[in-house]
């Protein structure tokens, strides 16, 4: 037998002898079959590889020193005899190979029947022959035939890839047959595949990806030269992608296989809330906030103890992040906390904050004078339904700075509706001083005796309701520039302003329109209304700081009147109709400015003043003024002016004229 095991399956095949490289047929025998990668060895007593072979084995190399004798386990010649050696394999992705052969006598090395290595003759030494080539990817198949002429006899051959990077540059083929199973117990999952078939592979490498991301994690940090890899991806409920790469020794490495899908089971708890805080409302309660740092469905829930260890209890779910607890306690220390939990139960908690609520403050507190029990200042406010309802109410006069409040008599009652979420509360100060402003402030009284802190202080001045005195020696003067109104100084010393009204009757309130407003310390005003002839009555109103006054709080009788005629300054001679101007005069200090709109059929203009003395009008220049306006700087003061202004045409006519007035009151 060979010196190498050889698995003596069946005997001999048929194998036909070989001649020229030809086989020639040969007598059928039983089959033998060996593993891929194994060598089918036959052997025959002659040169030719003729006839029935004497053995047929399997051998895991070829390395034979048959030495001046037949192999041994075989009845064979001790010369001329031959064996061929056949195996097929998977090469996986192919690529640069070595095939070495050292021989005594003839060697010839076929891959898929193409010879590659041609040794074929009796010699008394060991010959050697070295071929690099490349192995297509796939299945293929070497044949090795040895003979052995006279005298000693050996035969070694073997094949090996080229394994440095600057020669191999064939990547392996992907892997296939890959498979994921998941564990939910121990949250591993476990990845198989299928064997490459490269001889110069150097393991495998796994990669993981998340669902929805396109960027590979590999999970091995060193080739896996099995077929299977356990990992343990993160317990966060995600879907997660895992595929292999083979790598060879080279360091090449193949593509991706398909990629397997593994769903994990969520254990992963969501990110503890962080930066909780609180604050005080008086009404809503303690204010809660938090950073959530949480992507999806979180539910959290605000848990208080009394101690910072507990126990603590569960004051609800929130949504969001941020809570109120109205049920704090009020002048106490409460210890807060937030759980978050996810859609899979798994549940964070925050740091445990303290916070120390003060003691119930009264909140929107108001004040207005009650007008309707004729005397007091209505002070009003809100609780929450969790405060005390027991109240102390404080004043002091606004005008006097520094002054200390002093508690009021004031028996608080409810007001609203009973069923206001926030009950309101109210009481009425009726030791009040007409005319003085107050500020009060409102606390609240725990039960055991302690009192909280001021609420927001309110301030109300108590109205003084009494009218100034109606104004005195109110006389009316007619003038060519209006009607001069004077009267006395009012005795009242909270005068806020005089108030002039101009009506045709005294009764008629409805009738009168307000003329003027004026200052306190003014007793004089002109109504500088156009003098036509008019018959008015005119009132002069006083009014106080308070709004009070004869005027608006009884009838207009009481007021100061007086009734006058103006003078009539109106020119005997009316405009006649037709004319293409429309005028407008404005007094300029002593002045009157004169304005109108272009003729486009005029040449020039011409202004008259009406004369009193000539009872007509007369021009104000000899020639034609050629711009759309004019300043009378002749007019008198203290009068009324009346203006025409005609169009001239190229022929020397006028148009109809267009008539304005201006009132130049007299230098003060």
């Amino acid at each position: 037998m060979p010196q190498r095991f050889r698995a003596a399956c069946a005997t001999a095949a048929a194998v036909g002898a070989a001649v020229a490289g030809f086989a020639l047929p040969s007598t059928a025998h039983a089959a033998t079959t060996c593993a891929d990668g194994v060598w089918k060895a036959t052997y025959y007593p002659n040169t030719s590889f003729y006839g029935t072979p004497k053995l047929t084995t399997c051998d895991t190399s070829i390395n034979e020193n048959y030495g001046t004798g037949d192999p041994a386990g075989v009845t064979l010649p001790k010369d001329n005899f031959t064996v061929r050696w056949q195996t097929t394999r998977g090469f996986g992705s192919g690529g640069p190979f070595t095939f070495t052969a050292a021989v005594r006598d003839g060697i010839r090395v076929y891959l898929d029947g193409v010879r590659k290595i041609d040794v074929w003759k009796n010699v008394s030494t060991t010959q050697t022959k070295t071929l690099n080539l490349t192995v297509p990817k796939g299945r293929h198949t070497i044949r090795v035939d040895f003979v052995a002429f006279t005298g000693s006899a050996n035969v070694k051959f073997a094949y090996a890839p080229r394994t440095t990077a600057g020669v191999d540059k064939v990547k392996p083929l992907a892997p296939t047959g890959v498979t994921a199973a998941y564990n939910p117990a121990t949250l591993k999952a476990t990845i198989r595949w299928s064997k490459n078939y490269e001889m110069d592979l150097a393991g495998y490498h796994v990669y993981r990806r998340t669902s929805g991301s396109s960027s590979w994690i590999r999970v091995t940090s060193t080739p896996v030269t099995g077929t299977t890899f356990t990992d343990t991806p993160f317990a966060t409920g995600q879907t997660y992608y895992y595929e292999v790469r083979a790598v060879d020794k080279a360091g090449n490495a193949s593509t991706g296989s398909t990629d397997i899908q593994v769903v994990s089971v969520d254990k992963t708890p969501p990110p503890a809330p962080t930066g909780l805080t609180a604050g005080n409302d008086p009404l809503f309660g303690v204010s809660l906030f938090w950073s959530s740092g949480s992507e999806g469905m979180v539910k959290y829930r605000i848990l208080r103890a009394s101690s910072p260890t507990g126990p603590f209890t569960d004051l609800g779910f929130n949504a969001g992040n941020g809570s109120a607890d109205e049920t704090s306690p009020y002048g106490k220390t409460s210890y807060y906390k937030v759980t978050a939990t996810d859609a899979a139960g798994n549940t964070s908690q925050s740091k445990v904050l303290a916070f120390s609520r003060p003691l119930a403050i009264p909140s929107e507190v108001s004040s207005k004078n009650n007008e309707a029990d004729n005397g007091g200042i209505e002070i009003s406010w809100k609780v929450s339904k969790y405060a005390p309802q027991d109240f102390r109410v404080y004043r002091r006069d606004a005008s006097a700075e520094g002054a200390t409040p002093e508690r009021i008599t004031c028996r608080p009652y409810r007001i609203g509706n009973s069923a206001d979420y926030f009950p309101e509360y109210a009481c009425t100060d009726t030791s009040v001083v007409a005319g003085t402003t107050y500020s009060y402030f409102v606390t609240t009284v725990d039960s055991t005796g302690r009192e909280s802190e001021p609420s927001r202080v309110t301030s109300v001045g108590r109205r003084d309701r009494t009218s100034p005195p109606a104004a005195t020696g109110l006389t009316a003067t007619p003038r060519e520039y209006g009607t001069e109104l004077k009267w006395d100084e009012s005795p009242a010393p909270d005068v806020a302003r005089y108030r002039i009204f101009r009506g045709t009757s005294v009764d008629d309130s409805a009738d009168h329109e307000l003329v003027a407003s004026v200052a306190p310390g003014t007793t004089r005003f002109v109504d500088t209304d156009r003098p036509d002839g008019e018959t008015w009555v005119y009132f002069v109103d006083v009014l106080d700081t308070s709004n009070n006054s004869i005027y608006t709080l009884s009838v207009p009788a009481n007021v100061a009147h007086v009734t006058v005629t103006e003078l009539d300054t109106t020119p005997s001679v009316e405009a006649p109709p037709g004319a293409p101007l429309t005028p407008t005069a404005t007094a300029a200090g002593s002045a009157v400015e004169l304005s109108w709109s272009a003729d486009d059929e005029a040449t020039g203009y011409f202004v008259s003043r009406w004369n009193p003395g000539t009872q007509q009008y007369e021009k104000l220049t000899t020639d034609p003024v050629t711009m759309t306006s004019y300043q009378d700087t002749t007019a008198a003061t203290g009068t009324t002016h009346y203006y025409w202004v005609t169009s001239v045409h190229a022929d020397g006519s006028e148009s109809a004229p267009g008539a304005a007035w201006a009132i130049v009151p007299p230098v003060s």
